[in-house]
């Protein structure tokens, strides 16, 4: 009977060892995950000198704590063509992120959001030029205006509505 409870005793006691290296590797694992997030803060974004609200747009960055790398061009197309960015969803300017395509007055807070959740998409867009987004501010004026996510493959979808903005 003796060596029957010691064999249980080192069942249960291996067990333990085995769910407490489970627990702590799942929590390694989600403290790397969250310093990758935090770690993001580099953004290369692709605009033309002569656009005053990419520059207002770029103040709205730094503002939210990203570290902006500028790149001046008058390649704008062809960046736009090299990501894969349709005329339908493009904007003034085109940033780079954690592999990621942020497209036109993408508000810093999605950008975060993005980075966090890490979804399988190319990036995300404000298409156009709506009045009240990030670096396009005319006032009280706000009109109401979509982020929208810019997949592989398939239709776009709505990453955050503005409605009431």
């Amino acid at each position: 009977m003796d060596k029957r409870k010691n064999k249980v005793w080192l069942v249960l006691v291996g067990l333990f060892f085995i769910n407490s290296s489970v627990a702590l590797a799942a929590e390694t694992d989600w403290s790397k995950a969250k310093e990758s997030h935090a770690s993001i803060k580099n953004i290369e974004v692709n605009y033309s000198k002569s656009c005053g609200c990419c520059k207002k747009w770029i103040s709205h960055l730094k503002d939210h704590n990203f570290d902006v790398k500028l790149n001046a061009t008058s390649a704008l197309r062809e960046i736009k063509k090299q990501y894969g960015i349709a005329g339908e969803y493009s904007s003034c300017h085109t940033a780079i992120i954690g592999g990621y395509v942020i497209e036109g007055h993408v508000p810093a807070d999605d950008i975060k959001r993005l980075l966090k959740e890490k979804p399988d998409i190319i990036g995300l867009s404000v298409p156009a030029m709506p009045v009240g987004t990030p670096g396009m501010e005319q006032g009280n004026r706000k009109d109401p205006f979509y982020v929208i996510t810019l997949p592989h493959k398939g239709e776009p979808e709505i990453f955050h509505a503005y409605e009431k903005y």
